[in-house]
């Protein structure tokens, strides 16, 4: 166990004792003989686990870790889990605590095998919730943060930093996914996560807002020159690796259109400022692409003399090339009975069949482990299936599925694709899937 491990106590005797205990078990140990000392220490370093004495002088321990906790927030950093340290025999000591938020509670002398089992304890429990918290915020293929948790990180930089919202849209994308399949778009995906990275700055944020669709929010980013560098830089990059990918003859005008809007003390709304960057979006996809434009508040079509063509040119572009996903449409119970009803009231009226298949899934998992595993499934299940088909979760671990003109004979070659997509993932030697079906004429 190659931990490092930060001891703060102030009596000298106890120090050796848990850094001869930690070495011992092959742990590097640092020790600090105050609140103030690990305060200080913090600033430049971070340590898996502190160890940290409730009764010090000047700083006692609580004290101590109510002002660790202020400086990470304050930072923006991951909280260092702590284990609280205390001589005496005191429940309320150890109440309060673990109600003020320690990892947990340690009486001396140590004990060497409780000490060494709790602090592995600890940790592994740390970096398991961390783990989990990364897979629940981030969008995996692309490594930015997925949608909920960029929209509310950007809502806050919106309010509370001067700077650019953009939405950046993947030009012609879905040509890629046609003519190449959805495992190079993937990878085009994934190109353009990496451009991204090395265009942009490590305080600036990107999220993925939908197929082929980003936003991020760069602070102090208000002159058009830098927007203007920034979308030259992509598109250049883009290209060249879309051209390593598909080969210099793919023939698809691939780029980035983007729209911006400026945040200040005017407009500083995150709803409002994504519209005026998703109008200003528009602007670039009716004139060209593969370019960007900063909102203007002249930048209006309702005053525009109505043209009923372009509107119907502009709501197709918005409902064909935008959000492209893959699969099956995975939707809540209320837009799944409206496309139901309407499936049924078609197939009735101009005939042709329909399947409909109840998916559960069991397992002995249980808590969130369980949940990501439920979650998994569904994307699964989407994946899977036709992008003609709909599908919702039913109560926590069923899914109904809606597969139009499918007739039961082609019942074991769905379940064959999804059971081989299912075992990829990993959680298949861990779950049983059940289902059952009904076709209807």
């Amino acid at each position: 166990m190659s931990y490092w491990i930060v001891v703060v106590d102030d009596e000298p005797l106890s120090l050796t004792n848990a850094k001869n205990m930690l070495h011992s078990h092959g742990m590097r140990v640092g020790c600090l003989r105050s609140g103030s000392d690990l305060l200080e220490f913090v600033k430049t370093k971070t340590p898996d686990l502190i160890l940290l004495d409730i009764l010090m002088p000047e700083m006692d321990g609580f004290e101590t870790y109510r002002a660790l906790r202020r400086f990470e927030e304050k930072e923006g950093r991951p909280q260092i889990p702590v284990i609280f340290l205390t001589g005496e025999d005191n429940n309320e000591a150890e109440r309060r605590g673990l109600k003020a938020g320690a990892s947990d509670f340690i009486h001396k002398p140590f004990d060497e095998g409780i000490l060494i089992k709790r602090i592995n304890n600890t940790i592994v429990n740390r970096k398991t919730i961390e783990s989990l918290t990364e897979e629940a915020t981030m969008d995996k293929l692309t490594g930015f943060l997925n949608k909920a948790s960029g929209t509310k990180r950007v809502t806050e930089l919106c309010r509370e930093e001067r700077g650019a919202l953009m939405i950046m849209d993947l030009d012609s994308f879905k040509l890629v996914n046609d003519l190449y399949g959805h495992d190079m778009g993937d990878r085009v995906l994934e190109a353009f996560s990496s451009v991204v990275r090395e265009n942009v700055r490590a305080e600036d944020v990107v999220c993925r807002i939908g197929g082929d669709e980003f936003m991020g929010f760069f602070a102090e980013m208000t002159e058009e020159n830098a927007v203007a560098s920034l979308t030259k830089r992509l598109n250049t990059r883009l290209m060249q690796e879309a051209d390593s990918l598909m080969g210099d003859d793919h023939g698809v005008p691939l780029g980035i259109s983007i729209g911006v809007a400026v945040s200040n003390e005017n407009a500083n709304d995150y709803q409002l400022l994504f519209q005026f960057a998703d109008n200003a979006l528009y602007e670039v996809k009716r004139n060209g692409k593969h370019s960007y434009c900063i909102y203007d508040p002249e930048m209006t079509h309702e005053a525009e003399e109505e043209n009923l063509e372009e509107d119907l040119n502009r709501v197709l572009q918005i409902v064909s090339e935008r959000g492209e996903g893959k699969g099956a449409l995975l939707l809540g119970i209320e837009a799944f009975s409206w496309n139901f009803r309407y499936m049924e009231r078609f197939r009735q009226r101009y005939g042709g069949c329909g399947t409909r298949i109840l998916f559960s899934l069991s397992s002995e998992e249980k808590g969130v482990l369980y949940t990501e595993m439920v979650s998994e499934f569904g994307n699964v299940l989407k994946k899977s299936l036709r992008k003609s088909d709909i599908l919702m979760q039913w109560k926590k671990n069923k899914y109904l599925v809606v597969l139009p003109l499918l007739q039961e004979s082609d019942i074991p070659k769905i379940i064959d694709r999804l059971r081989n997509a299912w075992e990829k993932t990993g959680y298949h030697e861990r779950s049983e899937i059940r289902h059952v079906s009904s076709t209807v004429m």
